[in-house]
């Protein structure tokens, strides 16, 4: 059988050997019993091409287990709150909301086989003309990319940068925490991205307001990730300089020109995006009892993993 697959680097395959479990001996078989798994489920429309079902494995260190219940989670989710998770309907918009400049994939990852490094800027956009969860759907739109085309995120996953310079209580307003919920849910259970750790910088009391707001929603391996700097010395500790863009005096690209690749990765992907709408779930055709997303995120903010057969 030939496999559809981009080939890793020497340093990425052995990554994913050490660290995830992989065997590439092993790999079409792996990716094989995964398929035969899906195609037998009645509720789920998947998709079944090679690279995307590899992250899923990849993502859960080849539990199949695993793998199946974040196949399933990542589908769910995206059925049943599709407010989080549809794509932008207007390609003028979304190239609107990307010019903003919010965030960017950084072109250096952290060492030769390390994490890809993803600056956010959460107060970077004008609230008066768009919404925080618009612009997380954007970003989700850019998670399903990443999964096909970056090795570095699939095998080592993210370290966030997050920038809160300009954060404001205009900003802080737009947090929903029942939406924030659902999307530390989907992140953490169901998304095959592992996130290494969080660095937060150029706080402000709005920062301080929303934070305490999200920290009850956060699971605790979630917190463990998070630092919260006090000056941009004790980031550079963390992530050294020359690994931020050249608008922050690093050498690692610049934000404009970031930006201007995610256009191109858009407009690459447009066909394959439009494809996405047509896979989920059908609830009603889910084997033994429905699921009570009630239960799943409960009031008290805490989380129950989604049971697969």
């Amino acid at each position: 059988m030939t496999l559809e697959l981009r080939p890793l680097s020497p340093a990425l395959q052995q990554k994913a050997i050490d660290e995830l479990n992989e065997n590439p001996t092993r790999i079409a078989e792996d990716l094989q019993m995964f398929r035969e798994w899906i195609l037998k489920q009645p509720h789920i429309r998947s998709r079944l091409d090679d690279q995307f079902l590899i992250a899923f494995l990849r993502g859960s260190k080849y539990s199949l287990e695993k793998a199946k219940k974040k196949l399933d989670g990542y589908y769910t989710m995206r059925t049943n709150f599709p407010e989080l998770f549809e794509s932008l309907i207007d390609e003028q918009r979304a190239r609107a909301i990307l010019r903003m400049c919010l965030g960017a994939h950084l072109p250096l990852p952290l060492g030769e086989d390390g994490p890809r490094l993803v600056l956010m800027r959460p107060g970077h956009y004008n609230p008066d003309l768009a919404s925080l969860y618009e612009l997380m759907r954007l970003d989700l739109l850019f998670q399903d990319l990443v999964m096909l085309e970056d090795d570095h995120v699939v095998i080592g996953g993210y370290v966030h940068l997050i920038d809160f310079a300009g954060f404001s209580t205009k900003h802080a307003l737009q947090f929903q925490p029942a939406k924030m919920r659902h999307l530390i849910y989907y992140m953490e259970e169901a998304l095959p991205i592992r996130t290494r750790s969080q660095h937060l910088f150029n706080t402000s009391s709005a920062f301080e307001t929303i934070f305490g707001m999200m920290k009850p929603l956060l699971p605790g391996k979630v917190k463990e990730r998070i630092m919260v700097h006090t000056s941009m010395e004790s980031v550079y500790e963390k992530v050294p300089l020359k690994y931020f863009p050249k608008e922050y005096g690093g050498e690692n690209g610049s934000i404009e020109e970031i930006v201007a690749a995610g256009e191109e990765t858009l407009m690459k992907y447009r066909e394959y995006l439009a494809e996405q709408k047509q896979y989920g779930t059908d609830e009603k055709l889910r084997p033994g009892q429905p699921i009570n997303f009630d239960a799943i995120f409960g009031v008290d903010g805490t989380f129950r993993k989604l049971e697969v057969d």
